[in-house]
């Protein structure tokens, strides 16, 4: 593997932007602000643009787009992962979590779906750019997938696993219109089909919470991280937290995150509710619970961009500086995920890098990406050197 030099640039490291020069050595960063030692290497000029670790993604799920752009147009899941990661590379996410729901649902979500999704990331995961994982979003009302699920997880075969119900939202959406038809498409099935489903599933409630118990005992013995998805109050996240839950993503409320915050819980929202003003949904908006210290990551949720466009969107806003806002992309979390070789530039850690032209307000461009080491993506081919010899280095700030 040829290493990289990266100089001339303003890099985050320690919190701050410094003029420093970067070198990798094989999959990790070999030194910060040294002189180079007569080794090649591909040289990257970076002046005028900034150095960020890579962008660490919990929860992408706009590759669900990439196996089905319409209702019932499926394209092959080799093909879908192919372009979700240029797509998440080019946006500067070295590591992707893909956010795969298996739910009680036939179609987009159904068992077959969630298996050969593993089964693809597992095969092509060599092949990626982006460090791929597997996120399981398991629907709690799904009690058939329980003892696949357990197996999955002692297997190491999960990533990250949250607990989602949207029951309720499902069962409300059944009077609209618009939001049943979408589901029924999603599914495959007749309408009178659905809603013979939908009765059969919700029968089964007094199930789930036994079920939730023992799926949160096979984590936790797994040693995976689990989140529980759209908590709506503080018990409720109270309860999730004494199973070993130690990740929010997207409370529906205030006092839900103030409680998870004073608990010291990772506390997830969307980057697209930073970068369009607010929830498409209605609820919490991201920018406040940031400005109130009451979100620790933001993900991509839907939108590969947006984790890019709301770090610069919040240091615009005067919500946070841009150093502080980068660690909700990158840093934490990686930390969240127990991901302790990446997120920050530093000696011995993962080379996963970003150089990005931010000149334009509110619209930075990724110029390169580097992840283990790899230049991957490379916007603008004026920016290579290569270099058999030793070179000055700036010193670090």
């Amino acid at each position: 593997m040829t290493d990289i030099v990266i100089e001339g640039g303003k890099a985050l490291v320690e919190g701050e932007l410094v003029e420093t020069r970067l070198r990798t050595a094989g999959r990790d960063i070999a030194a910060l602000g040294e002189e180079g030692d007569g080794r090649s290497a591909l040289g990257i000029d970076a002046r005028d643009l900034l150095v960020l670790p890579g962008i660490v993604d919990l929860h992408g799920d706009a590759f669900e787009r990439q196996m089905m752009p319409r209702a019932g147009v499926d394209f092959p899941i080799d093909v879908a992962l192919a372009d979700s990661d240029r797509q998440a590379i080019s946006n500067g996410i070295t590591t992707v979590f893909h956010a795969t729901t298996w739910s009680w649902e036939p179609g987009l979500r159904s068992a077959e779906n969630a298996r050969r999704l593993l089964e693809a990331i597992e095969q092509m995961r060599p092949q990626l750019a982006a460090d791929t994982r597997f996120h399981l979003r398991h629907e709690t009302y799904n009690l058939d997938a329980e003892p696949e699920i357990i197996d999955w997880l002692a297997e190491g075969r999960v990533d990250l696993f949250a607990f989602n119900d949207h029951m309720d939202g499902t069962i409300g959406d059944l009077a609209r219109p618009r939001k049943r038809n979408r589901m029924v498409e999603r599914t495959g099935l007749s309408p009178e089909d659905f809603d013979k489903l939908v009765t059969h599933v919700v029968s089964r409630a007094n199930d789930v919470p036994a079920s939730i118990a023992r799926l949160a005992s096979a984590a936790r013995s797994a040693d995976v991280r689990m989140l529980s998805h759209d908590d709506n109050s503080p018990e409720m996240r109270k309860c999730f937290r004494d199973q070993g839950v130690g990740i929010a993503e997207f409370p529906v409320n205030e006092e839900t995150a103030r409680e998870a915050a004073a608990a010291g819980d990772h506390i997830v929202y969307g980057a697209p509710n930073v970068v369009r003003g607010g929830s498409h949904t209605g609820w919490t908006k991201a920018s406040d619970m940031i400005a109130k210290g009451l979100c620790s990551v933001l993900a991509s949720d839907y939108y590969y961009p947006a984790q890019l466009l709301a770090a610069f969107r919040l240091a615009a806003d005067g919500i946070l500086p841009l150093e502080k806002a980068w660690d909700l992309i990158s840093g934490a979390p990686a930390r969240a995920a127990g991901l302790d070789d990446r997120g920050v530039l530093a000696e011995g850690r993962r080379a996963d890098m970003i150089i990005v032209d931010d000149k334009v307000p509110l619209r930075p461009r990724i110029v390169a990406v580097i992840s283990a080491g790899r230049l991957v993506h490379l916007a603008d081919a004026s920016r290579l050197t290569y270099s058999t010899a030793p070179r000055m280095a700036v010193a670090a700030a």
